[in-house]
């Protein structure tokens, strides 16, 4: 049994848990467009594709990841999500309660599995074989969150295809109390959605989110500059708009000025949770007062440490290492305001 604090949560991170099995590739080959932004991981069909090592991670998946990544920058931090009564879930429990993070919201369902994601894991880059269990999605009714008293944020990501209705549930929340903060990351189901069907989370969110291929998927563009992508997502409501290009660096927009910062590592082991490392050490510095530049620096801090390492957490900086990395970081590394 786990004991759960009764404290008021600095952030509330909502969304699936999952087991990443990390299988690295020896044989394969990748074909880009001419641009090299759009590549294929090729494989021979029907032939048996040697594989160097596997590396299993347990409480993966972009809301834990983010828990994790929040708890180890010293916030109070929680974690609603669903997970099976198997050895995985019990595994990912266990990191999870290790790492300090609040689990009275984690439901547990019977003759359900918990989820397993399976990444072939080829040079630096990872293409991720995906499958979301049907669990039953719930929100907290009023007597229990009230007993925990609201979460300051809340940190939306990736669920499975049956949560439509939690996400309503979870905008009436909003409603209803104005001082908590949305930060918003759309996983996969959530931009398959649409911006449509999501519209008024989209208009609650304080800070999205995204790497520059999901923002065009929900915008439905394409080859489109990220400064141009960005006054496009902050029309639909989030005051805080911020796109990662992996190696290119990453933007930020607070509906009028445009801030970038540079990619620190240009040689990654494995890329593999650099985006969740970024996205929940921006959303920890803005929650402590920092700037958008200085948001967009502990990212690139965070996510240079993390892809130095196999999966999304061993890498996690504290605030401390951030800002003595800030200290001694050249200036061609620091943001800029660009138009």
């Amino acid at each position: 049994m786990f004991k759960f604090k009764k404290e008021q949560l600095d952030i509330l991170a909502i969304g699936d848990i999952a087991v990443d099995v990390f299988i690295k590739i020896k044989e394969a080959e990748t074909k880009c467009d001419p641009t090299g932004d759009h590549c294929e991981l090729c494989l021979r069909y029907g032939g048996k594709i040697p594989y160097e090592s596997i590396n299993t991670c347990y409480a993966a998946g972009n809301s834990s990841n983010v828990s994790l990544c929040m708890s180890k920058l010293g916030f109070k931090t929680g974690l609603l999500s669903n997970l099976g009564v198997d050895e995985n879930g019990g595994k990912c429990l266990d990191k999870l309660q290790k790492s300090g993070i609040n689990l009275r919201f984690v439901s547990k369902e019977k003759n359900k599995v918990t989820n397993c994601h399976y990444i072939l894991w080829y040079g630096v880059e990872r293409t991720i074989l995906t499958k979301h269990e049907k669990y039953t999605y719930k929100w907290l009714d009023d007597k229990k969150i009230d007993r925990l008293i609201s979460p300051k944020w809340i940190y939306l990501s990736s669920m499975g295809e049956e949560s439509l209705s939690l996400h309503n549930e979870i905008i009436e929340y909003l409603k209803s109390h104005k001082d908590v903060h949305l930060a918003f990351q759309p996983g996969t189901f959530q931009i398959k959605l649409g911006k449509d069907a999501l519209k008024e989370i989209y208009e609650h969110t304080e800070i999205f989110l995204s790497n520059k291929e999901e923002a065009e998927k929900i915008l439905g563009v394409e080859d489109k500059p990220i400064p141009e992508l960005l006054p496009l997502i902050s029309s639909l409501g989030s005051k805080i708009v911020v796109i990662t290009d992996g190696l290119n660096g990453a933007y930020a927009y607070d509906g009028k000025e445009i801030f970038f910062t540079k990619a620190l590592s240009q040689t990654p082991i494995e890329s593999t949770g650099a985006g969740d490392s970024f996205s929940g050490a921006f959303v920890g510095a803005i929650m402590l007062g920092k700037s958008i530049r200085d948001a967009l620096l502990w990212g690139a801090i965070n996510a240079e440490s993390v892809v130095r390492y196999i999966g999304p957490h061993d890498g996690l900086l504290d605030r401390d290492s951030i800002e003595n990395r800030i200290k001694n970081l050249s200036d061609d590394y620091k943001s800029i305001k660009i138009n």
